[in-house]
């Protein structure tokens, strides 16, 4: 199966089984989804793939959807519940970065078959992970401040707090996604073997690419979930 479809599909799984979380648990879903996403994001993010002529790490359609889950949050439930899920975004990644690290220093069993599978996926990215959890820990915490900050102004200019979703969600989602990714590759591939400056020009500005098509494309997400009714609908502060 073709790379670019596989992408697609992740997408639009991704945006879909947040909105059924959602759907089903409200809000508690949602901070169910972001540690979720957390966790896969930073085992594909050590995989590289070719994909609509560009090369780029994998966890982008992951990444993306917790981004929307932040906003989604933040739109429905306000800034102290938005930014409440991202630190349990964070926390699930710092643990996961433990014990991922402690489990290369086990001793098999002489039975084992998975060992030399998991040291040598998780023994060369240390500093992919680091660089991971930094890039997601100030891109989220950016995208609730600028969700915010786009709402005041988007509330001021039109009187009505409900409309522009649609800047609000892009105007805070393109920014920090952006933060987010050259924080990402120059701290994990600057200097590695192989990447060059450039390189990693090129691959950040890959990466970016998508995350824009991403980021575009989970508007009509955060419009549907906000007209879903659900258990604990709340007026969201802003």
């Amino acid at each position: 199966m073709p790379n670019e479809l596989l992408l697609i599909i992740s997408l639009a799984a991704s945006y879909s089984l947040m909105l059924i979380a959602y759907k089903l648990f409200g809000k508690k879903g949602l901070f169910v989804w972001i540690p979720i996403c957390t966790i896969l994001a930073n085992i594909e993010v050590t995989v590289m793939v070719n994909a609509f002529g560009l090369e780029q790490t994998l966890g982008n359609t992951l990444f993306a959807s917790s981004y929307l889950a932040t906003d989604i949050l933040s739109e429905r439930h306000g800034k102290k519940d938005a930014s409440k899920a991202v630190w349990a975004g964070i926390f699930t990644s710092v643990v996961f970065i433990a014990f991922s690290f402690m489990w290369r220093f086990y001793t098999p069993s002489e039975n084992d078959w998975a060992f030399p599978l998991v040291s040598g996926l998780f023994s060369n990215t240390p500093r992919i992970l680091i660089a991971s959890l930094m890039g997601y820990a100030v891109s989220e915490i950016l995208d609730v401040k600028l969700y915010h900050m786009w709402w005041k102004l988007t509330e001021k200019k039109t009187g009505d707090k409900n409309k522009l979703l649609w800047i609000r969600n892009n105007g805070s989602t393109l920014i920090s996604q952006f933060v987010n990714i050259v924080i990402f590759n120059f701290g994990a591939f600057l200097g590695a073997e192989g990447y060059s400056f450039g390189t990693v020009v090129s691959i950040t500005g890959a990466c970016y690419l998508i995350y824009v098509f991403t980021s575009l494309l989970d508007t009509p997400f955060i419009y549907l979930a906000r007209r879903m009714k659900i258990s604990e609908d709340e007026t969201a502060e802003n």
